[in-house]
């Protein structure tokens, strides 16, 4: 290993003559937020008291040895993981990760279900997010909250209603915002005839869910949109411009847009659509994933879209507006490590945009100089002194520099995941 100190000083040397300071960039990154998510140790199974898999247009691939079966488990494996992702956490936790000795429905859950994760959450200093499941369960084959069916979609009115009142539950005990993301995989394998239909059913559930607790406090509510799931292909209910315009259309302040990276046409990327959003809305809840042409979920690399959202929430001034969390499970591989590489690799993009002389940039595009604007985006695109200050952050938080965190968790694999 490289002398890290040295380098880091070569470093601030170099990023002071482009008017950085490095030491406020590490901090304002250390600061901000992450929200990991809990699915990605159980593939998405949960903790619920009943039969059955995956369902809702949901797939998980792999069978890597060693998933959490029980919450405790669970627990223990996002901590493992935590000790290699520096600055601040949260963690996302779904509704199906509930916790009772007997069997409980998604329209009676409550607070006290969630009451471990929530002494966990202030034990550790963190804050817990929260997603409501509309997915996964006898009622959600032929619809939730756009289903044509009153009584079923009643039923999922009701765990709306019951997912914000633990939100409010998750902001008292942690004192930290609960930011909860709402997402329904309704659609149809063909083309349906009405389209029309089941959005407004939608509104309406959403409508409903947000007056039956227009008290709660402390909750920020993500409308999330895809473009398709399995055995969905054809028609999404919830459509980018559907939850657009539904968030637009409310005009409060704690209802935003969700952009998930990977839920959107190959050729449409979040990075463009952050400053159209940010024209209308205080806030966003973004899903960092990495799609693979139609699947959205594969864990977080250090690719260009991963870094172009980044920059773009920086040369916007709003990363402390945005709530970034991660969204992507995969069984193919240790579990522990793929938390570990996603929430590193969406850190450091964040640190290397940090490290981009914004304003200077922003000073040149405001005079006309276009060639000077392409020469300085593309010259500190690059971040070769980027990786010293990462290394140099990684160093001084303890979460291990380069690929040190591997062999802790191929050893916590020998030790603990081999046993289950």
């Amino acid at each position: 290993m490289y002398d890290i100190q040295k380098g880091y000083e070569l470093a601030k040397e170099y990023y002071k003559g482009i008017g950085i300071d490095v030491d406020e960039v590490i901090k304002a990154c250390d600061e901000t937020p992450l929200s990991m998510h809990c699915w990605q140790g159980d593939d998405v199974n949960g903790f619920e008291k009943k039969e059955g898999g995956l369902s809702g247009g949901i797939q998980t691939t792999g069978n890597y040895p060693g998933k959490a079966t029980n919450p405790e488990q669970l627990r223990a494996d996002i901590e493992m993981a935590m000790k290699f992702i520096p600055g601040v956490k949260k963690v996302n936790v779904h509704a199906n990760y509930l916790e009772s000795d007997t069997f409980v429905d998604r329209n009676e859950i409550e607070p006290k279900h969630f009451e471990k994760w929530a002494d966990w959450a202030v034990e550790k200093g963190i804050g817990l997010d929260f997603n409501p499941t509309y997915f996964a369960h006898p009622k959600s084959d032929n619809g939730t909250l756009s289903a044509l069916d009153d009584e079923v979609r009643a039923f999922w009115v009701g765990h709306g209603i019951r997912c914000r009142q633990i939100g409010e539950y998750f902001y008292k005990r942690t004192g930290k915002v609960c930011v909860i993301n709402h997402w329904t995989p309704d659609g149809d394998k063909e083309f349906p005839v009405d389209t029309l239909g089941p959005r407004l059913r939608l509104k309406d559930s959403y409508d409903k869910i947000f007056e039956a607790t227009k008290d709660v406090e402390g909750v920020m509510d993500g409308i999330e949109s895809k473009v398709f799931g399995i055995g969905l292909e054809s028609y999404t209910v919830g459509s980018h411009e559907f939850c657009m315009g539904y968030v637009m259309s409310k005009g409060v302040d704690h209802i935003i847009m969700t952009l998930d990276t990977g839920h959107y046409h190959p050729t449409e990327v979040v990075s463009a659509k952050l400053g159209g959003v940010y024209a209308f809305s205080n806030n966003v809840l973004l899903h960092v994933s990495r799609p693979v042409r139609w699947d959205s979920d594969h864990v977080v690399a250090y690719d260009d879209e991963t870094k172009s959202i980044m920059e773009e929430l920086v040369r916007l001034g709003k990363v402390q507006d945005t709530y970034i969390a991660t969204d992507f499970f995969d069984a193919s591989i240790n579990r522990i490590a793929a938390w570990v590489i996603g929430l590193r690799n969406t850190r450091k993009a964040l640190l290397a945009a940090m490290l981009q002389p914004v304003e200077a940039m922003k000073a040149a595009e405001a005079a006309g100089d276009v060639s000077a604007r392409l020469a300085m985006v593309q010259e500190y695109k690059a971040g070769a002194m980027a990786n010293l200050v990462w290394d140099y952050y990684c160093a001084q938080k303890g979460a291990g520099v380069g690929l040190e965190w591997l062999d802790e968790v191929k050893k916590y694999e020998e030790e603990v995941l081999s046993k289950r």
